[in-house]
C-alpha cells in the first residue's frame, strides 16, 4: 500500500491514501505568493486561523473541515489533533496551533502546522514514533531548522519533509533551505524535482530528508 503526498507550497500538502481519499493541510491564500485555487480534496485540516493557513476560498466543493484538537475519522484515515502553540510563550504572542497526526495506509504522518516550540514530552509520548514529519523550518514565525531537526530526532521520524520556508514564490521574510541541509548531515538528502512523492512502508527508508518542489502555477 502507498500514499501520495503533494506539496502546493508553504504548509499546504495534499495527502492521498491508496483508496483515493485525500486530505488537504493548511490551505494558503495568494498573498503568500503561492497562486492556488480550486484545490480538490475530501477533507481539510487547519492548524490555526491565520490567512496563510486557513484559506478555504482556494478549496473546491465542500470537503469536511477539521480545525480543532481531538480524534476524528476522515474517510478511511484516523486523524488526531494535538493542542500546541504558535510561539514559545504558550501562545501569548501568536496564539494556539494544532499538530495533526494522520494514519494513512499504515504510515503515521505528522503535520506540525506553525509550531513555535519543542513539543512536550507528554505529547511526544502520545504521538509515538512517526514515519513522515512535515515540519516548518523557516524560523521567524515558527521552529527553525535546528529545532525541527531535533524534534524529528525525538519522534524518530523516518522521513523529514520541510515546509514554511523561503522559496522564490514566497512573499514573506523567512529563512530558506540552507540551514536545514547543514543540520542534517547524517540524513540522506533527496531533492525531488517534483511536487509529488509516493511513499510506502517498503520504500520509506530511514533518516531521510525529502525536499519537494512546490506546485508551479
Amino acid at each position: 500500500t502507498f500514499m501520495q503526498i503533494t506539496w502546493y507550497g508553504h504548509s499546504c500538502f495534499l495527502l492521498t491514501s491508496e483508496s483515493g481519499y485525500s486530505i488537504l493541510t493548511d490551505p494558503c491564500d495568494q498573498e503568500t505568493g503561492y497562486e492556488l485555487h480550486d484545490l480538490v480534496c475530501d477533507a481539510v485540516t487547519i492548524s490555526h486561523e491565520h490567512h496563510d493557513h486557513n484559506c478555504l476560498a482556494i478549496v473546491a466543493g465542500s470537503p469536511e473541515i477539521l480545525r480543532k484538537p481531538g480524534a476524528f475519522q476522515a474517510g478511511d484515515i484516523p486523524v488526531t489533533g494535538y493542542s500546541s502553540y504558535h510561539d514559545d510563550a504558550k501562545g501569548a504572542n501568536r496564539g494556539e496551533n494544532i499538530v495533526f497526526l494522520y494514519q494513512i495506509d499504515g504510515l503515521k504522518v505528522l503535520h506540525l502546522g506553525d509550531l513555535g516550540h519543542m513539543l512536550s514530552d507528554e505529547i511526544i509520548q502520545k504521538i509515538g514514533d512517526i514515519d513522515v514529519l512535515l515540519a516548518p523550518i523557516g524560523g521567524v514565525f515558527t521552529l527553525n531548522a535546528k529545532m525541527a531537526t531535533a524534534l524529528a530526532d525525538r519522534l524518530n521520524a523516518k522521513v523529514l519533509i520541510p515546509m514554511h520556508y523561503k522559496t522564490p514564490a514566497l512573499h514573506f521574510n523567512m529563512v530558506g533551505m540552507e540551514p536545514l541541509l547543514a543540520e542534517n548531515a547524517t540524513r540522506r538528502v533527496h531533492h525531488l524535482n517534483a511536487n509529488t512523492a509516493t511513499l510506502s512502508r517498503e520504500t520509506l527508508g530511514d533518516r531521510r530528508l525529502l525536499i519537494l518542489d512546490y506546485k508551479r502555477s
